[in-house]
Order: C-alpha cells, then sequence, then structure tokens
C-alpha cells in the first residue's frame, strides 16, 4: 500500500457518501494518514463537509448526480456511510474498476436493507434470529404478526437508522399506525417493512468486528472488547465498554460476528448488534462502517472504531486494544432550530476524566445527536455515572 500527497496528482483519494458525526471522525482518521478526502451529504455544512478537502451537496439517491460527482472526483475508494444512496450505481462503478467500493458491493447492498442482510443470517448462514417477517402492504403486515410474529412486536423500515420509523406493537389495534410510520419514515420509502418479535433479552452489545490485513497481507478478523448500550425508541442514548460478559456468549458473538462479516467480505470495520441471554446470543442487525454506540471508544481503546475503520480499508495493520473502561451519553439537540447554543461545556469538563463531542450540525431537532459526552474511569459504573453526570450539564439553548 502506497499512499499520496494530499491535493497533488499522487493523491489517495476517498470519497465519504454520508458525512455526519460518524463521517467526520473518518474524514479525520483518514487525513492523519495523508488521504485526500471528499465529503458528500444531502444538506450544506454537515459536520463531514466542516473538516474535508472538498465538499458536495447531492441526492445521493439520484444516480446521474451520484455519477456526476464520481466521475469529477475519480476516487479510489468509495465510502458509503448512511443508507440512502443508489447501490445500483455503485455496483456498475466497482465492476468497471473505477473506484473501490468499502468493505465491498456486497456488504454495502445487502446491509442497507434489511430484508436483504436478515435473509443472509437467518436463512443462509442459519444464525439465530428472532422471529420475523416483511410486509409490503398493511393487511400482509397484520396477517405476519398475528399468524407468525406475536405480541409485542417491533414494525421497522428496511432502510433507516437511529430508531427511525420504529413502533413497539402491542395489540391488533397499534398495526395500522405502525405500517404508516415505517413506510413513510425510513432514509428511503421501499414501502416494504419488517416485523420482528421481542426477545427477552438480559442486555444487547455491539461487537465491532474488524476485517484488516496483517503485516504479510493476510486478511483477519479482529474484535473490540464488547460495547453495551441503551435504548430508547431504536436510538441509542448511552454506551460502555467493556460489557461484561459470561466467556461462552462472547464466543458464541464471535462466532455469529465473524461468520457474518466473512460473508459480506472486504476490509473495513462492522458494527455488529447482537442480544444476549445467559450464554444464548442472536443476531440483530450489522453496520459495514462505524457505529454510533461505538463513539465510546474515542476514550477507551488504543485506536477508535474510527481509526481502525480508516486503517483497515486502505489495507494496513490495526490494533483492537482496550485502554481503560468507558461510557458515552448522547446530547440531544432539544430544540427545532437552527444554529442553537450549548451552555455548560466548561462545567462538563471539569469532571474528571470527561471528554466532550459537538458535532457542529447547522439544524437542531429535538431528538436530533447534537453531541456527544465521553467518560473514561476506573470502572463503567463510575464512567456511566460520570457521563450522565456531565451530559446533564450541558444546557442547549437557542441563540
Amino acid at each position: 500500500m502506497t499512499i499520496g500527497t494530499p491535493l497533488s496528482e499522487n493523491a489517495t483519494r476517498v470519497m465519504l457518501l454520508g458525512s455526519g458525526e460518524l463521517g467526520k471522525e473518518v474524514i479525520i482518521a483518514l487525513q492523519r494518514l495523508g488521504i485526500e478526502v471528499i465529503a458528500v451529504d444531502r444538506y450544506p455544512n454537515a459536520p463531514g463537509h466542516q473538516v474535508a478537502h472538498r465538499s458536495h451537496v447531492i441526492d445521493m439517491t439520484d444516480k446521474e448526480s451520484l455519477k456526476r460527482i464520481i466521475d469529477l472526483e475519480r476516487p479510489h475508494y468509495i465510502v458509503p456511510e448512511i443508507e440512502a444512496i443508489n447501490t445500483s450505481l455503485l455496483a456498475e462503478i466497482e465492476k468497471n474498476k473505477q473506484s473501490i467500493v468499502v468493505p465491498s458491493i456486497k456488504a454495502v447492498q445487502l446491509t442497507m436493507d434489511r430484508e436483504g442482510i436478515r435473509k443472509l443470517a437467518a436463512e443462509t448462514l442459519n444464525i439465530p434470529t428472532s422471529a420475523y417477517i416483511f410486509a409490503r402492504s398493511a393487511n400482509e403486515l397484520r396477517d405476519g404478526i398475528l399468524n407468525k410474529v406475536g405480541f409485542p412486536c417491533f414494525v421497522k423500515p428496511t432502510m433507516s437508522s437511529s430508531g427511525k420509523g420504529q413502533s413497539k406493537v402491542m395489540v391488533e389495534s397499534d398495526i395500522e399506525a405502525a405500517w404508516d410510520y415505517a413506510a413513510s419514515a425510513g432514509r428511503v420509502n421501499q414501502g416494504v417493512v419488517i416485523a420482528e418479535s421481542m426477545i427477552d433479552f438480559d442486555y444487547e452489545i455491539t461487537l465491532l468486528t474488524v476485517r484488516s490485513k496483517d503485516k504479510d497481507g493476510e486478511t483477519i478478523t479482529d474484535f473490540c472488547e464488547p460495547i453495551g448500550h441503551r435504548q430508547e425508541n431504536g436510538d441509542y442514548v448511552e454506551s460502555w465498554q467493556p460489557q461484561p460478559m459470561r466467556p461462552e456468549a462472547l464466543n458464541k458473538s464471535k462466532e455469529i460476528a465473524k461468520t457474518v462479516t466473512e460473508a459480506l467480505g472486504g476490509l473495513g470495520l462492522f458494527g455488529v448488534e447482537l442480544f444476549i441471554k445467559g450464554d444464548e446470543v442472536w443476531f440483530s442487525e450489522v453496520s459495514p462502517r462505524p457505529h454510533d454506540t461505538g463513539m465510546v471508544t474515542m476514550t477507551t481503546q488504543k485506536q477508535s472504531e474510527f481509526e481502525l475503520h480508516a486503517k483497515a480499508i486502505l489495507g494496513l495493520p490495526v490494533d483492537t486494544s482496550l485502554l481503560n473502561p468507558g461510557a458515552s451519553a448522547v446530547i440531544y439537540g432539544q430544540y427545532d432550530a437552527k444554529n442553537i447554543i450549548f451552555e455548560g461545556v466548561q462545567s462538563a469538563l471539569s469532571i474528571e476524566g470527561i471528554d466532550v463531542r459537538l458535532f457542529g450540525k447547522p439544524e437542531s431537532f429535538k431528538k436530533r445527536r447534537m453531541g456527544v459526552v465521553l467518560a473514561s474511569a476506573e470502572n463503567i459504573s463510575l464512567a456511566r455515572e460520570n457521563a450522565t453526570k456531565a451530559q446533564a450539564l450541558i444546557i442547549p439553548k437557542l441563540n
């Protein structure tokens, strides 16, 4: 692997499709390695736009717009960071050897669609999952829930993230509203939703799984220490690392994560979500990129998930070692407004082991993630306590 000089003829160019807070950190990690980075998003002044060498604003589901930008920039690597992308064009790009799609076109196409990844895991790889059905109408959803999935269950769009479009369905009368919400709130309205039974789990984890090249150029799989997290309405609100686990459950988790990521192929970091009860493990989802719950690694690991992703996609060796326990807590916007301000950052940073990341998003929504508190401590209990305490001190306000 050779790396050129940014903004020169021999530059190594990486294009990110989606440039939110996770993409921003990937961009910074890539730039530390001398990579020229182009950030693309659907709205101007996205977090990644603010640090990239160049930026573009387009509808990434529009084939012609996306092709025009790729032809203009001629990236060596294309790194999808969101779901709302025209993946059929990316398949053409890779087939024509114009760019390398990270981690692989198969991974991107299957994981952008819950139907594809769930069928791969449950029906092809025979990995334990919750009971599920896919529905293309409210009537089909009702039949599937009543005859297979049962109550309570969750209804989600096949393309979405951060809990968008997700509903918990307790009784039959909830089904029609769940269909309407899921069918309209996904990143791309496919007219297809998934209903899955609720598993009685003890806790859920994200197992960050890295496919990279070792010093001899062989593809290997490494794992970060498991990350525990708490969600509200499908969106993570806090995470911590390491999540204590029984050895048998951890081994099963690694086996599942390795099986899924090997089937997807390519190089990079994957966020594999799993449900755990005792020694039993169920697969939930996988993202072929850094995971929101993995932001905690910015304070816990020798190399954060963003550094791991950057190095892995370039074919460089990685180090997944843990330095210390830690936790993260989300800072929400609390207002539907542009250009909000934050008070209390100084007070939050006065707590030992606390760091803060404000993402710089130009527009706030009440439940939009605008920042995150990071806490390192001697154990996860203290880290979680300090993260929550610091989070409460940071107050978004109207300007």
